[in-house]
């Protein structure tokens, strides 16, 4: 990546997971200073021109701290608890009131108060409250991640899930990461735009099995669960029952046609072809 110039100030969330850290390393690359805004000091990347600072979500005091003269934060979201949407509210209100100019939020492909996937409706409600919150914002309603879906597959190579013969248009993180690297980059270009980044096919569980098993070399396969099936085949892992109701509703979503359908954000953000399912299996 080539060097970009801003003198705008960046600032990072979840740079110690897949997406945010991604991102971080892109604007390290690109010769960007950014702060990284962390829970655990130790575990933040040591990147050229990155400063880390403490300061989780639902951290009123630290967030102000940590966001103070900061222009732009990306605002991967919370991980996935039952408070998580207070805690975007929070750090939603400490930005506004640190006077971040612009918020990049990675949301949901379909997130509303009525999506099937449960959590994608607490990605409709944050990105409500950002926009009552003043600030300038973009959001970024990423597909299911195209890197996940290997794990899909249960220890008998098969893909369980009341799917039925739905679509989603999965998307690869280093894709995600070149969008989000290129709006805090050139943010004022995107401020109010709300972008659907998927890969380039919409794809049947079916299909991703056949992608995986050519991809890996095994017998993957897909059987279409009932609902009933689902919860029954997951009760074993002693989730709480919020947790099951997403894991589950991920299928039911796809069934109900809710993740089908590709854009062309991926290409017009980053200038390159979205990355097929089959090539990120084979780079993992």
């Amino acid at each position: 990546m080539t060097s970009q110039f801003t003198d705008a100030r960046i600032a990072v969330t979840g740079v110690t997971g897949n997406l945010g850290g991604r991102v971080a390393r892109r604007l390290a690359a690109a010769g960007t200073p950014q702060t990284m805004v962390v829970r655990d000091l130790d575990r933040a990347p040591r990147l050229p021109g990155a400063t880390a600072v403490r300061g989780g979500f639902g951290e009123r005091e630290a967030i102000l701290r940590a966001l103070d003269g900061v222009d732009r934060v990306l605002m991967v979201s919370a991980s996935e608890t039952p408070d998580r949407l207070q805690q975007h509210r929070t750090f939603v209100d400490a930005a506004a009131e640190a006077g971040v100019a612009h918020l990049v939020y990675i949301s949901f492909y379909g997130a509303a108060p009525d999506a099937t996937f449960t959590l994608a409706r607490d990605h409709w409600a944050t990105e409500q409250h950002i926009r009552a919150s003043g600030l300038a914002f973009t959001f970024l309603r990423d597909n299911l991640y195209a890197d996940f879906l290997p794990a899909m597959v249960g220890d008998d190579d098969v893909v369980r899930g009341p799917a039925g013969q739905g679509r989603a248009a999965v998307v690869a993180q280093d894709d995600i990461a070149d969008a989000a690297t290129a709006v805090l980059l050139h943010a004022p270009e995107h401020a109010g735009a709300t972008y659907d980044l998927t890969g380039p096919q919409s794809l049947t569980l079916a299909e991703v099995a056949a992608i995986l098993s050519r991809a890996t070399g095994r017998d993957i396969t897909y059987h279409p669960e009932t609902v009933e099936e689902a919860y029954r085949s997951r009760a074993s892992y002693g989730a709480p029952d919020w947790q099951v109701d997403a894991w589950v509703s991920t299928y039911t979503a796809i069934a109900g046609g809710e993740l089908d359908g590709v854009s062309d954000a991926i290409p017009r953000l980053t200038g390159r072809p979205a990355t097929p399912l089959a090539d990120v299996v084979r780079a993992s």
